[in-house]
């Protein structure tokens, strides 16, 4: 799926200060080095996308009972706008329907457009809405919820 110089590998405990150091630029509100530490922990399928020099992105992606749920898909501001996102998306999903699971889940901002018109684009529908799930500089900021389903 990924072309030279990209390649993805799975996630290791090594890998976990190279991460935050991309949360810290990508995101206003970063994933802790504990909650990336518990989702290896928990045998959460884990990946890195590399290019030849340095990581352009990860992904999480819990699995459980025909289900799985995209946990976080984050890529370098850097690299972005290069259809990575998209790629990553689709070797998660590939990595789902190699595990049996059903339905692909995931929450995003509300203000995420650029994100939404991905999920969208790759066959996401929205579910619903959780009130105040994400932190925000004004308080808290409602997550769409959406699906996508595998079978």
């Amino acid at each position: 799926m990924f072309v030279e110089p990209y390649q993805l590998r799975l996630m290791t405990e090594a890998d976990v200060p190279s991460i935050l150091q991309i949360e810290n630029i990508a995101y206003p509100f970063p994933w802790t080095e504990g909650n990336l530490r518990d989702c290896l922990k928990s045998n959460y399928y884990a990946c890195v996308l590399e290019d030849s020099s340095d990581m352009c992105g990860y992904a999480l992606m819990s699995m459980a009972a025909g289900e799985a749920h995209v946990l976080n898909i984050c890529i370098h501001p850097a690299q972005q706008g290069k259809g990575l996102g998209r790629a990553l998306l689709h070797s998660l999903e590939q990595t789902a329907r190699a595990n049996k699971v059903e339905m692909l889940l995931l929450e995003v901002r509300a203000s995420n457009t650029r994100a939404i018109k991905l999920y969208e684009s790759m066959g996401f529908n929205e579910l619903g809405c959780r009130e105040n799930y994400y932190p925000n500089h004004n308080g808290r900021e409602d997550a769409l919820v959406l699906a996508r389903q595998l079978i």
